[in-house]
C-alpha cells in the first residue's frame, strides 16, 4: 500500500434515537450500551489492531470533545477535530481530508461512525484492508451490508459491474444509491440480490474526496480552501469559528456520493448493526430464557417475554407483558412496543416543538 492509511471517526450526533437515555449532551456514542466500554471506545478498540493511535482522527462537536478526549487518552489530543457547530457529514469529512492531505499527500482515509456495533471485528478489518486497495485505484469506496430482511429504515446501494477481487472480497461499481424505500420496494431490493444496505462507512484517498467536493459542492470547497490557508497557524481556531457556521449542512451521501465519479461498493457481512433504535439491542444482546434483555437494573418479571428493560438501578417489575421497550431514567420513563421503537424520535420532535428543553 503506497498511501498511508488513516481512520476518521465521526462522533457528532444529537442524541435522539435512544432517548431518553441519549440526550443532546450525551449522544449514543457516549453511552455504555454493550458493557463497560462506550460505543465510541468500542469503535476505537476495533481500530487499534490496524491503526496506530496517531493514525486515528476524531471529528466531534465542542460539547462532546472534552469527554471523548477523556474516553480515548491514547489518541493524540491534536487528532480531535472540533466543530464549532454541527454541519453534517460532508463538511466534517472535508475538514478531516484537509488535515490528512496536509500530513500525508497520498493519505488514505476510512470514514467510520462512532456508534455502530460490529460483531466480527477481525473480518471488518479485513474488509477495510480490501477497501484501501480499491481506494488506491482512485475509487470512492462504500461498504455495503448484505440485507437480511427488507429494512425500510436504511438506504440501499445497487451494484453494477464487478471490479475484481481484493483481499478475498469482491468489489463492484455502484450503479445507484437508493433512498429509504417503502416495504414493497425493500422486498424487491432484497429479492434481486443486487442491493446492499448503505452502512455509512466510506474509504477513499483524501485528495479524491476533496476533488469530488470541489466538483459537486463548490460552496463547501470554497470554505475548505479558506480554512486550509489557516491550518497550522495561530489563526486556525479563529478561522474555524468564523467560517464553519457558514458551511452547508449537507450529508456526504447527498452532497457527493450520489453524484460522484468512480464509486465502488464492497458488499460484506461482519455482524453490523447501527443500533438505530432500542429494539436493536434485542437483536444483538444475549437474552434470558424468556427472550428478555435486562440492562442496568434488577428485573422481576411474571409472564414477561420479548422485552427490553433498561433501568437506572431501581427494581423494575412487570406482569403479563410481551414485546415492550421499558427505559427508566432519572427524569423520564419510556414505555413503547418494540415494533414502534423507531417512533421514539417523534416524541423527541414533540418535545422540541413544545420547547421542553429540560428533557432534551
Amino acid at each position: 500500500m503506497s498511501g498511508e492509511p488513516f481512520a476518521v471517526i465521526l462522533a457528532g450526533g444529537s442524541g435522539t434515537r435512544l432517548w431518553p437515555l441519549s440526550r443532546q449532551s450525551r449522544p449514543k456514542q457516549m453511552l455504555r450500551l454493550l458493557g463497560e466500554r462506550t460505543m465510541f471506545q468500542l469503535t476505537v478498540d476495533r481500530l487499534l489492531p490496524m491503526f496506530r493511535p496517531e493514525q486515528i482522527l476524531v471529528v466531534t462537536g465542542q460539547e462532546h470533545a472534552e469527554e471523548l478526549i477523556h474516553q480515548a487518552p491514547e489518541i493524540p489530543q491534536e487528532n480531535f477535530l472540533v466543530e464549532p457547530v454541527g454541519r453534517n457529514t460532508a463538511p466534517a469529512i472535508g475538514l478531516a481530508a484537509l488535515h490528512l492531505r496536509r500530513r500525508a499527500p497520498h493519505a488514505l482515509m476510512a470514514v467510520l461512525p462512532a456508534d455502530h456495533y460490529i460483531r466480527d471485528e477481525a473480518r471488518f478489518r479485513a474488509v477495510l484492508r480490501a477497501a484501501f486497495q480499491v481506494a488506491e485505484r482512485g475509487f470512492l469506496v462504500t461498504l455495503g451490508i448484505r440485507p437480511t430482511y427488507p429494512a425500510t429504515g436504511f438506504g440501499y446501494i445497487e451494484r453494477g459491474e464487478p471490479l475484481g477481487r481484493f483481499g478475498g472480497f469482491m468489489a463492484y461499481r455502484v450503479l445507484a444509491f437508493r433512498e429509504k424505500p417503502d416495504l414493497a420496494t425493500a422486498e424487491r431490493f432484497v429479492a434481486d440480490g443486487r442491493h446492499s444496505w448503505n452502512s455509512g462507512m466510506f474509504i477513499w484517498r483524501a485528495d479524491r474526496i476533496l476533488e469530488e467536493i470541489e466538483r459537486n459542492m463548490p460552496e463547501l470547497a470554497a470554505g475548505l480552501k479558506a480554512l486550509e490557508a489557516a491550518l497550522g497557524t495561530p489563526e486556525e481556531a479563529a478561522a474555524l469559528r468564523r467560517i464553519w457556521p457558514e458551511m452547508p449542512n449537507t450529508s456526504i451521501d447527498y452532497g457527493v456520493m450520489e453524484k460522484a465519479q468512480e464509486v465502488a461498493v464492497i458488499p460484506a457481512e461482519f455482524g453490523w448493526n447501527d443500533i438505530g433504535s432500542w429494539a436493536a439491542l434485542l437483536d444483538i444482546l444475549a437474552a434470558d430464557d424468556q427472550s428478555n434483555v435486562v440492562l442496568g437494573t434488577e428485573h422481576l418479571g411474571l409472564d414477561t417475554s420479548g422485552s427490553l428493560i433498561f433501568g437506572n438501578g431501581r427494581l423494575v417489575a412487570t406482569v403479563g407483558i410481551q414485546d415492550l421497550i421499558i427505559v427508566d431514567t432519572e427524569d423520564v420513563l419510556l414505555v413503547c412496543h418494540r415494533e414502534r421503537a423507531q417512533d421514539v424520535r417523534l416524541l423527541v420532535e414533540t418535545l422540541k416543538r413544545e420547547g421542553r428543553q429540560e428533557y432534551l
